[in-house]
């Protein structure tokens, strides 16, 4: 009956010349129903908009820790295994030796010529591992290469390496052992 009242209250109000008011209408003009969402459904949609975001986040965070722990490792097996190389050059050079050494019938000329090998052998060793010797006889004294142990009076021109006591080696273009030398001052 509450149905038959408000349609008879519409039609009083339009017999007497009063307006109906509308109720929303959406942007086509047409009557808003009740789908706006209610707060209530809002929050309960940013709450899992939320919790999505964080999971993401959280997985991300997992990865990049993983990677991280990888990198970690291979750095450290690098830094283990990386003179894996020179080591197997050398085994050659140690099994020329104790062959030499186990040999019955040595002989001056025997003796030097397995050790020429076994220098050629080392050498071979030495030029596959970017290991390069520094031999500075008659060169200019370079303080970064050479460690000058003592200065002798020469003709020569003054700060020129005049004797090599021991030879310097590099290792990729870092001097792993600077040459040991004599340089030359200017006669007094």
């Amino acid at each position: 009956m509450e149905a038959n009242d408000t349609q008879d209250d519409k039609t009083r109000a339009m017999d007497q010349g009063e307006e109906e008011v509308p109720g929303p209408v959406d942007e086509a003009g047409v009557p808003a129903t009740d789908s706006a969402p209610t707060l209530e459904e809002s929050l309960r949609q940013a709450e899992l908009k939320a919790a999505e975001n964080h999971d993401a986040w959280l997985r991300a965070k997992a990865e990049t820790e993983n990677v991280r722990r990888r990198a970690q490792e291979d750095i450290a097996k690098a830094a283990k295994f990386a003179i894996d190389r020179f080591a197997r050059e050398l085994l050659a050079v140690k099994d020329s030796l104790e062959l030499a050494l186990a040999s019955e019938s040595l002989t001056v000329d025997s003796l030097r010529a397995g050790t020429e090998v076994t220098l050629k052998q080392l050498a071979a060793a030495f030029e596959k591992s970017a290991l390069v010797e520094i031999d500075p006889l008659g060169e200019r004294f370079d303080p970064h290469r050479h460690q000058a142990i003592s200065v002798v009076e020469s003709p020569q021109e003054p700060n020129t390496v005049v004797a090599v006591l021991q030879k310097g080696y590099l290792l990729s273009d870092r001097v792993l052992r600077p040459a040991m030398v004599v340089v030359a001052r200017a006669a007094t």
